[in-house]
Formats: structure tokens, C-alpha cells, sequence
């Protein structure tokens, strides 16, 4: 098993994550770390970057914090210029950022649709586009893009979000075949559902833990070893990750 675990070890490698400053970003970012890898984190919010990065130096990998809104182009450039100046080169992109609106599609504003749209799609393709010509030019690179298990199945007052995931799932499987000429390999990951500071307000519900909890086949929602529970109010009060 070990020589296995050896194999997938990414001494070496520079990887960025998108929405890294909470939840599912977060801990993939220090998985990344604990595999080896030296990390970009970035979010909107620079504290909660600043703290996964502690935990990231704590491993003894190196880490740069760029705080950016993933769906300006601007904020996207200078994320990827900043990278290659600090580490000379990118090999993984988790595309993870995303936001989730609860309403009914006739309540939503087309404001509210675009920022969904924008979050969860149209970032990927900045990213994308952005990393492209690097990993492209050294011949070898990683593109995860999280999409959801409502991206294949609809979900009432999820429209948007379902809509934009499922764009995910498509995205993905056009730019791995434009791509793999070039050794660049684009995958994407529906998760389900797992414990984080937002979704905590779901679960600690008395009324709509069981109700949510019911629809997992397992029975219960995963968790996430790198965050453990606290009394948590979010500014943004519908963003996922």
C-alpha cells in the first residue's frame, strides 16, 4: 500500500484552489499540502484564506494567498500572474468556488441568476482559460472542477444551481477532449452532502436535519476532518463554497 500512496505524491507540484478559505475548498487545499503540494488558496474573504494557509504552513509546505473574486477576468489574471511569479509554474487547478441560491425560479431576481451562473460556471472558464497557455506550454496539467449531484438531477427552488452544474458537467467533458492533445487532463467531482459551516445550518436544524438527512442513501451526511463545528453566521448566507 505504501509504494501505491508513493506514487501519488505531488512533491514538486503547485496547485490552486478556488473558494479555499471554508469548507470542501479548504480541506481539499490541505489535502493537497498533505499530499506534497504547494498551494495557492484564494477567496473573496482574506482572513478565511490566511487561515487555511496557517494550517497549510503547519504541514510545512509553502503557501500564497491571493484574495480575489473568481468571477471578475481581472481578478482571475492577476490570481495566475501571481502564481507564476511566486512559483514559476501551475500543475493542478481545483475549480471549487460556488454559490447556491435557494428560490423559486419566480422569485429570483436576474441578478441572482447571473451571480449564480458567474460563481459556478462562467469561473471555470476564467480559470481555465487563464492556467491554459501554462499548463499547456509544459505539457502537463490536472483541471478538478466540482460540479454536484444536482447537476444531473433537478431539484426544486435550485434551478440555478442545478442549471450551472449541470454546465459544469458538460464543460468538463468538452475541454478534456479539447485539451488531452496537450496532457492536460480535466475531471470533475459531484460530492454530496458534508458537514460544513454552511451547510451546518441545514443540519443542526431540528426540523431539516432529519428531512435532509433522509434523503442521503447512507443515512447521514459526511464530514470534513479538517473542520469541526462552531456557532457560525454567514454574511453570505447562500454560498456553498
Amino acid at each position: 500500500m505504501s509504494a501505491v500512496l508513493d506514487q501519488m505524491r505531488l512533491e514538486g507540484k503547485v496547485a490552486i484552489v478556488t473558494g479555499s478559505g471554508r469548507g470542501l475548498g479548504r480541506a481539499m487545499a490541505i489535502a493537497l499540502a498533505d499530499a506534497g503540494a504547494d498551494l495557492v488558496v484564494t477567496a473573496r474573504t482574506p482572513s478565511e484564506i490566511e487561515e487555511t494557509a496557517r494550517e497549510i504552513e503547519r504541514i510545512g509546505r509553502r503557501v500564497l494567498t491571493v484574495p480575489a473574486d473568481i468571477t471578475r477576468p481581472e481578478d482571475v489574471d492577476h490570481l495566475v500572474k501571481a502564481t507564476m511569479e511566486r512559483f514559476g509554474k501551475v500543475n493542478i487547478l481545483v475549480n471549487n468556488a460556488g454559490v447556491a441560491i435557494v428560490r423559486s425560479i419566480q422569485e429570483m431576481s436576474v441578478e441572482e441568476w447571473r451571480m449564480t451562473l458567474d460563481t459556478n460556471l462562467t469561473s471555470l472558464y476564467l480559470c481555465c482559460r487563464a492556467v491554459g497557455p501554462h499548463m499547456i506550454a509544459q505539457r502537463q496539467g490536472k483541471i478538478i472542477n466540482i460540479t454536484s449531484i444536482d447537476g444531473a438531477a433537478g431539484k426544486a427552488t435550485l434551478v440555478a444551481y442545478c442549471a450551472s452544474k449541470g454546465g459544469v458537467i458538460q464543460f468538463t467533458r468538452a475541454l478534456a477532449v479539447e485539451w488531452s492533445k496537450f496532457n492536460v487532463q480535466v475531471n470533475a467531482i459531484g460530492p454530496g452532502a458534508f458537514y460544513t459551516r454552511p451547510m451546518a445550518v441545514v443540519f443542526d436544524d431540528e426540523k431539516l436535519g432529519p428531512i435532509r438527512r433522509k434523503k442521503i442513501p447512507a443515512g447521514r451526511e459526511a464530514a470534513l476532518k479538517s473542520w469541526a463545528p462552531w456557532p457560525f453566521i454567514s454574511p453570505h448566507p447562500h454560498q456553498t463554497s
